[in-house]
């Protein structure tokens, strides 16, 4: 018989090989990559049929899973069924945090202060949570779930293989693509979603593997017939002069809707913490309002597929389409602002569309030619999606896939720029991001800045401090610091403390005697060994000097270290130029 540790070390060799192979170059991240998106396509229809199995339970009118596009249901179930999910929702909150009392980390997050690290029990339990939410007809889509699953297999993936930090981060960006395609049926739109609002940037090296998991997810979703979002206007014409006139205009109001909508679901969850004390009970609460609106208009439930379905393939009175747009805005904002889990992905899409045929009928008030509505729905849907998602390439190639007529992309990249640029100006966060604002953290796009926290002035100081105390007379300072042995000496005060700090060279240069507390520097300017790089740099230039002391703690003032500018700019330095090169595929 063979030893237990014989076995171990010949299955761990061929493991090394991979691991070795997988981190040599472009090839291996690719093929790593094929694996993320076939998991990435399996998940994203096991939680749409998933959903879709929940939306039974509103009655027959649901026929294919298009909730919001229910007909003669039983209004009681309308009434409560959102309410029983936020209340099952909140009794999954409660026990989930009583195991990981913090908040998951989504895969941009991840990407811009974790370097791709997740974890895949965050990504089960947003899943759950999406499914739930969504399942039980809360205005809110399963974008959220699709990309934490996805991201979380892809994360767990790349560290098992040890993948450097710039790959791993890339391979996030893939399990994102892979499940944005596969949800939309559009590899094009899964790909350009992960470089715009994962990766943060594109680069060539990471063409190759994200493009493989967007296709194979989407070649995966539909062997397994998982089709989530299909979004397929049909017939668009090409637009005129007046159409590229009309989508300028469009995406200004698409911008300027869209951050109401933002601004709303920010004000509707303060109100909520104030009014429902309870955490567990808020989703419960916000359920009943959505309730209440579906009575008026079953399109707010879910996500809006039914309804978008029904907004591009029939017309029908505009009083109707503005009841639709400003119901499905407040159920969004309500579903979100009392903790239903899930994305403003589609909701923008719907929103978006639907903005886009009530401005069709703006031409013939003003004497102008009539536009086809339905290029103004596309134009409209790509707009609102670019200023709530941040991702215009992504949007204007979700119109492409779901339409297949080119001739309307110098309309709808009109659309999402202005729509984009207005944001950008004027409210300056995309969803995700404006999330994060409200919960105080400041990161504006998943760019690569956790290496900058990590690069703390607790690893950057030394720790070899010589110190001397501030009554020390200047004749035994000159006697024990000659010129040219140190330049600068910490001083402490009587209880040890950080009292500032003495040039050598200013003490060899006064003639007459007294102590070293004459000759101090920098008494109330220090670092504390939590600040990163750049917060030093900016007491470093504030301050105009070349090294400052570290102190323990504000209150303690323990002198701990010491932290030169010189070493600060060049430890920065290589540390950009290290995540420049992975950004351009150089390492």
């Amino acid at each position: 018989m063979h030893h237990p540790r014989s076995r171990l070390r010949r299955i761990a060799r061929p493991m090394a090989g991979l691991r070795s192979w997988a981190r040599s170059g472009e090839l291996g991240l690719v093929g790593l990559a094929l694996m993320v998106g076939v998991a990435s396509g399996v998940l994203a229809a096991a939680m749409s049929g998933a959903a879709r199995w929940l939306h039974t339970l509103f009655g027959p009118g649901v026929v294919h899973g298009l909730l919001s596009a229910v007909r003669d249901a039983d209004p009681l179930r309308l009434l409560l069924l959102p309410a029983a999910g936020g209340l099952l929702l909140g009794l999954l909150n409660l026990a989930v945090a009583r195991r990981r009392p913090r908040v998951p980390v989504d895969p941009i997050e991840a990407n811009a202060l974790h370097g791709g690290r997740m974890s895949l029990w965050d990504g089960a339990v947003v899943a759950v949570q999406n499914i739930l939410s969504n399942g039980f007809g809360a205005s809110v889509g399963l974008e959220a779930g699709y990309t934490q699953a996805g991201g979380g297999v892809a994360s767990r993936l790349g560290m098992l293989f040890g993948l450097r930090r710039g790959d791993l981060r890339i391979l996030v960006g893939c399990g994102a693509a892979g499940a944005i395609a596969a949800a939309f049926d559009a590899p094009l739109t899964g790909a350009f979603y992960a470089f715009e609002l994962v990766i943060g940037t594109y680069a060539i090296a990471a063409l190759a593997p994200v493009v493989t998991s967007a296709v194979a997810a989407t070649l995966v979703a539909r062997l397994l017939h998982g089709q989530t979002y299909f979004v397929q206007p049909g017939g668009v014409p090409a637009p005129g002069w007046d159409g590229y006139a009309l989508a300028l205009l469009l995406g200004l109001l698409c911008g300027a809707v869209a951050i109401a909508l933002m601004r709303g679901v920010g004000a509707i969850e303060a109100v909520m913490k104030r009014a429902v004390p309870w955490a567990a009970l808020r989703p419960a609460v916000g359920g009943l309002g959505v309730g209440i609106l579906a009575l008026l208009s079953p399109g707010v439930l879910s996500a809006g597929h039914g309804a978008l379905h029904i907004a591009f393939n029939t017309e029908g009175p505009m009083r109707a389409v503005l009841l639709l747009l400003v119901l499905k805005a407040l159920a969004s904002a309500l579903s979100l602002g009392a903790g239903f889990r899930g994305g403003l992905f589609f909701a923008s899409l719907l929103l978006g569309a639907l903005l886009g045929k009530l401005f069709a009928v703006l031409p013939p008030l003003l004497g102008l030619p009539l536009v086809d509505p339905l290029l103004l729905a596309v134009v409209g849907m790509s707009a609102f999606g670019t200023a709530v998602i941040g991702a215009p390439l992504a949007m204007t190639f979700l119109a492409l896939e779901s339409t297949g007529n080119f001739a309307i992309s110098g309309a709808v990249l009109t659309g999402v720029t202005v729509a984009g640029l207005l944001v950008r100006r004027a409210f300056g966060y995309s969803f995700a991001t404006w999330r994060f604002h409200l919960r105080g953290e400041t990161i504006r796009s998943a760019h690569d800045i956790g290496w900058l926290r990590d690069l703390t002035v607790g690893r950057l100081m030394r720790r070899d401090v010589r110190t001397i105390r501030a009554d020390t007379r200047l004749s035994s300072f000159r006697r024990d610091f000659a010129l040219g042995s140190t330049e600068r000496v910490v001083a402490l005060d009587e209880a040890g403390r950080y009292a500032g700090i003495v040039l050598v060279a200013d003490a060899h240069a006064v003639a007459e005697e007294g102590t070293v507390a004459s000759l101090l520097r920098l008494k109330d300017q220090a670092l504390l060994p939590n600040m990163n790089a750049k917060q030093a740099m900016a007491i470093f230039d504030a301050a105009e000097v070349e090294s400052l002391a570290v102190l323990d703690g504000l209150d303690s003032r323990k002198v701990i270290g010491l932290v030169t500018a010189s070493h600060l700019l060049r430890r920065y330095g290589e540390e950009l130029g290290k995540r420049r090169q992975e950004e351009v595929g150089l390492v």
